[in-house]
This record gives structure tokens, C-alpha cells and sequence, in this order.
């Protein structure tokens, strides 16, 4: 099975690898686009701004080719945030698989940090992703900005509003966290994407 990662101009790259590392797979890191379309399935990640990282997506052509991707896409943090129609960071319109706007927290009260960083729960998970899961697995975030609880969430976390942990439409699969840093639950997370 062959497993590309997306690369651009976003950090965190090589987590992702080591974390596929210790489940025994060598990922291929490319921005080539005839390896990304052969490939069985794609890790989209990402750390970084959306405004910069979208415009070196369109300069490249990488976002017309991840837009049309038919194997499982998985898109990991600022990846799931691109894969949405627009973005407050940066005022930025994103790839759009997604229908839905990517908000920017507001604190509501004085112990309200942005950003939300740290372990927090995932609950009413609904995707093949979540595979043997009970409701009290906790994840590892960090972001500022947020998809709200729409139609394609299929996970939820609470942090100043309910938001979607996990998105999933047709063959995109997307998290807000980072399960190449969430330890055993991540694995898990990334092993159930390679099994699907």
C-alpha cells in the first residue's frame, strides 16, 4: 500500500512521518502530482497560517489536485481547515470539499485561552475513523480558529463553543487535532485510515 503525504508549506510533516513510522509504513513525501494521484491514500497535514499556505496551494496547482483526489484524503489541523470553503484567518477562500467557514475563536470569559491548546475529549463520533472508540478518548490541539458543528462533523469537542473535532465527506476525512501527537488513541486513529 502506498501512502503519500502532502508536502508544502506547512510545518509538522515529519510527526506525521514518524507517527506512520511506528505503525511499520515508509510514506512517501511529495508534492509530485502523478505520485499523489497513484498513491492509495493521502495524508494532508499541517501547522501553519491559511492566507500564505492557500496561496502557495494555487501557485503550485496542488489545490485543484487535492480537490479532485478519489482515494481516502486525510486532512490533519490547518489541512482540515483548508479543506473547508473559507477561512477567517487571513480572509482567505479555501479548497471549498468542505461547505462550511473556519471561525476564529472568541473568549468568552477571562479563563478562555486562544489558543486551545492541549488534551480535550472527542465525543458523538461518527466515522470509520473512530473505529472502536468510546466517548472519552482525549486528543492533543492546538488552534486558534475553529469549523463549527455542521452536516460533515463527525466528531465533536466543546472549548468556549461545541466544534467539529473531525470532519468526513464522500473519500475526505479530516481532524482538528493531531493524532500523530495524541499517543495510543492517535495511532489508532491513523491505523483505522489506513485500514479503511
Amino acid at each position: 500500500m502506498k501512502i503519500a503525504v502532502v508536502k508544502y508549506n506547512a510545518g509538522n510533516i515529519r510527526s506525521v512521518d514518524y507517527a506512520l513510522k511506528r505503525l511499520g509504513v515508509e510514506a512517501v513525501i511529495t508534492a509530485d502530482k502523478e505520485e499523489l494521484q497513484s498513491a492509495d491514500k493521502v495524508i494532508f497535514p499541517g501547522v501553519g497560517e491559511a492566507e500564505t499556505t492557500m496561496n502557495h496551494l494555487k501557485a503550485t496547482g496542488l489545490d485543484e489536485l487535492i480537490r479532485n483526489l478519489r482515494q481516502p484524503v486525510f486532512g490533519i489541523c490547518l489541512g482540515m481547515q483548508l479543506m473547508c470553503r473559507y477561512s477567517e484567518e487571513g480572509g482567505v477562500d479555501c479548497l471549498n470539499i468542505f461547505d462550511v467557514d473556519v471561525k476564529r475563536f472568541i473568549p468568552k470569559k477571562h479563563e478562555d485561552k486562544v489558543p486551545h491548546m492541549g488534551w480535550n475529549t472527542i465525543g458523538k463520533v461518527n466515522s470509520k475513523l473512530f473505529e472502536g472508540f468510546t466517548e472519552e478518548e482525549f486528543v492533543y490541539f492546538v488552534h486558534s480558529f475553529y469549523v463549527p458543528v455542521c452536516d460533515f462533523t463527525a466528531a465533536e469537542t466543546d472549548y468556549i463553543d461545541p466544534f467539529s473535532a473531525a470532519l468526513h465527506k464522500d473519500n475526505f476525512y479530516a481532524t482538528q487535532f493531531h493524532p500523530e501527537k495524541s499517543g495510543k488513541t492517535g495511532e489508532k486513529i491513523l491505523q483505522n485510515f489506513l485500514d479503511l
